[in-house]
C-alpha cells in the first residue's frame, strides 16, 4: 500500500467513530515495504543525495502514519474493552474488524480491568449482605476472574544473559532490561525464544 493510500486510511480511521475495516496483513505488508525502502537507502552511495533524502522522508512518513493509525485504533479498542468489562452493549461487528493482535489486546485489557475491579472494589470495599440470602453473583464472578488470572500466570526460569539486548516486554507484562552476564528470572516462553537466538542460556536445575 502506497503512502497516499495509507494517509487516506488514517484519515478515515480518524474521522470515524467506529473501527475501520483494514486488511489483516496491513502492518506486516507495510513492514515489508519499509524493508525495501531501507534496502534502497542503504544502497545509496551518497547518503546526502536527493535520492537518499527522499527515501528518508518517505520512510519517516510511513512510520509516522502507521504509528498514528495504531494509536487511534488502540484508543477505540480500549473504549470497547471498558464497555465490555462494564457489561455495556458492544456491537459484535466491531470485534470482527480487529486484527488478531488487536483482539489479543482487547481480551487482555478486559481481563485486566475485571481483575482490578475485583481486587480493588470486591477486595477493599465492604458489601452489604445479599438479600435474600444466597449466592453473591458479583463475588462469584470475581473469584472466577482471579482464578483465571492465576491460571494464566507464566512459568519462570533462571537464565544467564549472553549478550546485551534492547528492552522488551515479557509475557507477564513486565519490561526487561538485559545486559551481558546478568542472571535473571524471566518467563519461560520468553526464555525459550531468547535461547533459540543464543541471547540467554537457561540454567534452571534439571532443565
Amino acid at each position: 500500500m502506497h503512502l497516499d493510500e495509507l494517509r487516506i486510511l488514517l484519515l478515515s480511521e480518524r474521522e470515524s467513530g467506529r473501527l475501520v475495516q483494514i486488511q489483516k496483513d496491513l502492518f506486516a505488508s507495510v513492514g515489508r515495504n519499509l524493508e525495501t525502502q531501507y534496502a534502497c537507502l542503504y544502497a545509496c552511495e551518497d547518503p546526502f543525495s536527493d535520492e537518499a533524502r527522499v527515501l528518508i522522508e518517505r520512510i519517516a512518513a510511513i512510520r509516522e502514519t502507521m504509528l498514528d493509525l495504531y494509536r487511534i485504533r488502540a484508543e477505540k479498542i480500549l473504549s470497547l474493552a471498558r464497555s465490555q468489562e462494564d457489561g455495556q452493549y458492544i456491537d459484535r461487528e466491531e470485534l470482527k474488524k480487529l486484527l488478531p493482535e488487536e483482539k489479543d489486546m482487547f481480551d487482555q485489557v478486559v481481563m485486566a480491568l475485571a481483575q482490578a475491579r475485583c481486587r480493588l472494589v470486591e477486595g477493599s470495599i465492604p458489601r452489604a449482605p445479599a438479600h435474600p440470602p444466597g449466592v453473591d453473583r458479583e463475588s462469584d464472578r470475581c473469584a472466577a476472574v482471579l482464578a483465571a488470572v492465576a491460571a494464566e500466570q507464566p512459568a519462570f526460569v533462571v537464565s544467564r544473559v549472553l549478550q546485551d539486548m534492547e528492552p522488551f516486554m515479557g509475557v507477564d507484562g513486565r519490561i526487561y532490561h538485559l545486559q551481558r552476564e546478568d542472571l535473571v528470572t524471566i518467563p519461560e516462553r520468553n526464555a525459550e525464544v531468547l535461547c533459540e537466538r543464543n541471547i540467554v542460556l537457561n540454567i534452571n536445575p534439571g532443565k
